[in-house]
């Protein structure tokens, strides 16, 4: 049931414009990079985006600094709240149940079909940026954060395992999308509920006024994945990260599992 949960899921249009979008994403930072730089090094903005000139692996380290903060959680929002509430909006979850499945098990099935969302998506970053930046820009040893060379591919792979974290990273929202998709037949309210927090999040995340409030916010630790490309990996921020993520999942895992075992969805 999983594999036919997987195929329904990516052969959706919604869902492969999504990872389309997201493939582009890194293509037009490093298309926009390419036009405005006019030497290594003259970039600015945000993390990474000032080395893409000079090695076009940080286009995909580029490419997750700016998905990460809007881009990437808007389409995990959308395709988590749209898990329960959508088969409940198409009058499709009745039958769903009525086959030996289990609310628990189907559940299950529609988490593990995020899960495997969030890794498509961030893979769809990675991909963009890597062949953008190998086409546009030169490749060669990666210079870390800390100063040090790596070799082009360790810096590689420090990418793709960069990009792993940020898919992690994305579970917290993940199971509160699933949550308020348990809330809802309507699968545009439980979406809007979701993006909402993450802007929300975001905006307190930023104000110094409520600082005791951030190491709680499941936003606060995405950039995280930065420390990958240190010399050596510092894993601190990552295994904080990780930690958060894994309390969000229980306390929203087990909200969405209470409401939906209980929830009348047969009437």
């Amino acid at each position: 049931m999983l594999i036919a949960e997987l195929r329904h899921l990516f052969h959706r249009t919604r869902i492969r414009v999504l990872l389309i979008v997201l493939f582009l994403l890194p293509v037009l930072l490093a298309v926009a990079v390419k036009v405005s730089s006019s030497g290594p090094g003259n970039g600015g903005g945000p993390a990474f985006v000032n080395r893409v000139a000079d090695n076009g692996v940080f286009a995909a380290l580029a490419a997750l600094t700016v998905a990460v903060t809007f881009f990437l959680p808007i389409t995990v929002s959308v395709v988590a709240g749209d898990t329960i509430s959508g088969e409940a909006s198409l009058g499709t979850l009745r039958y769903l149940l009525t086959r030996p499945t289990g609310r628990v098990r189907l559940l299950g099935i529609k988490a593990a079909s995020v899960v495997a969302y969030c890794l498509a998506a961030v893979g769809a970053i990675v991909a963009g940026g890597l062949i953008s930046g190998a086409i546009l820009f030169p490749l060669g040893p990666v210079i870390s954060l800390s100063g040090t060379t790596l070799s082009l591919g360790d810096g590689i792979a420090r990418t793709l395992l960069a990009g792993l974290v940020v898919g992690l990273s994305m579970l917290g929202l993940a199971a509160i999308g699933m949550f308020a998709s348990t809330l809802s037949d309507v699968p545009v309210g439980a979406m809007a509920t979701t993006a909402g927090l993450v802007i929300l999040s975001t905006i307190l995340d930023n104000l110094p006024q409520v600082a005791w409030l951030h190491p709680w916010l499941f936003t606060n630790n995405w950039q995280s994945f930065a420390d990958i490309m240190r010399t050596p990996m510092q894993w601190h921020g990552i295994g904080r990260n990780f930690l958060l993520q894994a309390a969000y999942v229980a306390v929203f895992g087990a909200a969405a599992w209470a409401r939906f075992t209980t929830r009348d969805v047969l009437a």
